[in-house]
């Protein structure tokens, strides 16, 4: 590599150093992550004809490795550092900070929804809380399909025995971006309330998101056929 193109490469990070992350733009900062070029293109140049490609930070987040390598100029170790990249942002993100009672849907949906940003199909996650609306855990149960996802009751409530919940939040996600219930979602809810009332473990809600809004069984209880499952704010 000519030291022109050494001294091109460095300025991302000369840039970041100077005048901090936050002024860098998409195509700096993917530079920096990708560290090199090729023979053809500098670093700069590939890293702005990846994100052309993709057209967006949402869909470069949410491509595979394999679909990744399908890219010119992008290997596998590329396309991990990629990956890797939005996953531990993701995680910092979620990581906990000052504790959320469970029983506010808006606080929930704020903390939780970069669970589900840019996801292609339904994913199933169950929050679990002690008997002060602490969260105990979070797991993801299942990922289905674009429009709908397959879950046994059994491994919702197979989780909260082996971890001594007292209540327990459903929560899925809508690719589509309309977080309007279907039938299917309030037949499945109803079921899901029962069994726990007859296990004592009270379903505290159920939280349909999408990018950019949610729908709560709780917040909308007088317009869905539900039963009961608000408890003690």
């Amino acid at each position: 590599m000519k030291l022109k193109e050494i001294i091109t490469e460095e300025k991302p990070r000369e840039k970041l150093i100077k005048f901090g992350v936050e002024n860098l733009t998409n195509t700096e900062l993917l530079s920096i992550l990708l560290r090199t070029g090729n023979k053809e293109e500098s670093i700069n140049i590939l890293s702005n004809r990846i994100l052309k490609e993709t057209g967006t930070l949402n869909k470069l987040k949410s491509e595979s490795i394999n679909n990744l390598c399908k890219i010119k100029g992008i290997k596998k170790a590329k396309a991990c550092t990629i990956v890797a990249a939005f996953e531990l942002g993701k995680r910092a993100f979620n990581e906990p900070n000052a504790k959320i009672k469970m029983n506010e849907p808006n606080k929930i949906y704020e903390k939780y929804k970069n669970d589900f940003y840019g996801e292609k199909q339904e994913k199933f996650f169950v929050l679990l809380c002690d008997k002060k609306l602490n969260l105990i855990k979070k797991e993801e149960l299942y990922k289905g399909t674009v429009d709908s996802v397959t879950i046994h009751p059994r491994e919702i409530f197979k989780s909260a025995l082996l971890e001594s919940a007292s209540f327990i939040i459903i929560m899925h996600n809508h690719p589509t971006g309309d977080t309007t219930p279907s039938k299917k979602d309030i037949e499945f809810t109803n079921r899901i309330i029962e069994i726990g009332e007859l296990i004592g473990i009270k379903v505290i809600d159920h939280i349909i998101i999408s990018s950019s809004s949610y729908y709560s069984f709780v917040e909308n209880s007088s317009k869905t056929s539900i039963r009961s499952i608000q408890c003690n704010r």
